[in-house]
Parts: C-alpha cells; structure tokens; sequence
C-alpha cells in the first residue's frame, strides 16, 4: 500500500483575484487622469468646477448685466443680476410686477432685454387714468415705489388688451426705456411672447454693495384677473 501523500491541487476559488479592472477602485481613474494633465489635481479640480458650473448657467440660473439705465432707480447701469431660468419651467408662469429677461428678437430687437411685467394674457391695459396711473383691469395701479422720480406712468396713450400667451412689459425708468408702448404697431402688438421669456430676475448679486432681492411689488395683488376680450377692445 501506497502511503507517501499525494499532491493534491489546490482550490484555487479561495484566493484572492488577481488585480484587473474589476478589482480596482473606481476612482483610481482620478490620478491617472490628473497625471495627464498640466498641474495635475488643481487643474482636474477647476475642470470639474467649470463644467458644473456651464451647467448651472444653462439650465438653472444665468448672470445678466445690465445695459441701460431704462430699469433705474432699482437697476443701475452696470448692475449684474441672478435670472432664475427654472422660474416659469414647471407650469408656472410670469406674474405681474415680475422682473424678466427676454430674447426681443423679431419684436424688440437682435439682442436680450429686462423689462417689468405689467400685464399677463387676458389682461386690459390702459393709460392713464386721471391721476396719471395706470389702470390694470379697471384697477389703477400706484407704481411710485418703483417708477423713476420725476417720470410719469407713460406720456403715450395706449389702450390694449394682451393676448393669451403674451406679456405687456414697461421699464422702471419710463421716459428712457424702449419697451411695449413703442412697438404697439409692431409684429405682435409689443407684447413678448412668454415663450421667449429667459428667465425672472430674483437678485441684484453685483456691486456687492447693490446686493437686493427682486421682489414683486404688493401693488399688483390687487389688480384682478383679466377677462381676455370680453375686458374691453383697443382704445
């Protein structure tokens, strides 16, 4: 009989997996890539922190200088401020005294403009009533905590009812700013389209020493709903 041991062959599935992809951490990738890279891990850190931050600015908010001086007092030439792009994305929709920005093209011009909300689809617009103010659906509209001292409400005429879908946007600084009143002969009226709405402006972030959140004037909360045509025709 046979006693010398025989070589057995060993259970090869208790030992440990030789190293491969599957056995390596995923962020081993990380310093292989940053070693790729001039300045290695800063450069992969401000990589990272720009693209999120492209991606902030496209979908969620979006830094506007302003142009002009046609928003003053509250906007000042040369003020930044933070539009909130998902604002009007999820069923709501821009509301009087709102401050927006909106490409004008085809109907203000080549370019983007910051503009207040006066009147929503539906609503009757009219200018003025006796003592030089607006009238909002047979409301009249008192706009002196934001209006430019010295301005009146409008020194044209107008009497107009916004389409459905459309905005009836003045700015703040009425005897310098371009906005509906000019266009009333234009292609839609001088009324934006709410599509064409980027975004609401919600804070003034640049100077810091300008640093404001943009709220929405309590006047207009008075200002009933519109009835769209049944409110009264064009003056």
């Amino acid at each position: 009989m046979d006693t010398e041991a025989q070589p057995t062959e060993r259970d090869r599935s208790s030992e440990p997996a030789p190293p491969g992809p599957e056995g390596r951490s995923r962020f081993a990738l990380v310093p292989r890539i940053a070693g790729r890279l001039p300045g290695g891990r800063i450069t992969l850190t401000a990589l990272v922190c720009l693209f999120f931050l492209l991606l902030l600015n496209t979908l969620v908010a979006q830094p506007f200088q302003i142009p002009s001086g046609s928003m003053e007092p509250g906007l000042r030439i040369g003020d930044r401020v933070l539009v909130n792009k998902v604002a009007y994305r999820f069923g709501a929709e821009p509301r009087r005294g709102d401050v927006v920005v909106f490409d004008g093209t085809g109907y203000f011009g080549d370019a983007d403009y910051i503009k207040r909300v006066v009147g929503v689809g539906g609503d009757r617009v009219v200018c003025c009533d006796r003592e030089g103010r607006l009238r909002v659906n047979g409301r009249s509209v008192d706009e002196s905590a934001f209006l430019h001292a010295g301005d009146r409400a409008s020194t044209v005429p107008f009497d107009v009812v916004v389409p459905e879908g459309r905005l009836f946007v003045l700015g703040d600084h009425r005897s310098a700013s371009s906005d509906s009143r000019d266009h009333l002969g234009s292609p839609g009226g001088g009324m934006i389209p709410v599509a064409d709405v980027i975004g609401r402006a919600d804070w003034i972030v640049w100077p810091v020493g300008h640093l404001t959140r943009l709220d929405r004037p309590d006047v207009y909360a008075r200002v009933p709903g519109g009835s769209g045509a049944a409110g009264g025709a064009h003056g």
